[in-house]
């Protein structure tokens, strides 16, 4: 079983998503990750991004280490994926000091 953390940031992403089904799609894979199952994941330089094939194509950002997972940012969807990979991965530097 993975721990999960949530940033500030990816709350507020969380509160901020109007879309119920794509809010209950982004929960149950964050549930499905802390039981181990990341599913769809690419890896960039340091995070990874979970991709949840609904909608507009709503993105997780989050970085591992050990067994711990830190979800970083919430992108929203695949129109500002270079943005967002940026953003989590300077967040990721901060967090990790």
């Amino acid at each position: 079983m993975n721990t999960i953390h949530q940033t500030e940031e990816f709350k507020a992403w969380m509160r901020d998503l109007r879309d119920d089904t794509a809010k209950a799609k982004v929960i149950t894979r964050t549930k499905q990750a802390a039981a181990g199952n990341f599913g769809d994941v690419k890896h960039f330089d340091g995070i990874s991004e979970m991709r949840i094939n609904y909608g507009s194509g709503y993105r997780v950002y989050y970085a591992k280490q050990g067994k711990t997972v830190y979800l970083l940012l919430i992108g929203g969807d695949k129109s500002s994926q270079d943005r967002d990979i940026k953003k989590a991965q300077k967040l990721w530097k901060s967090i990790k000091g």
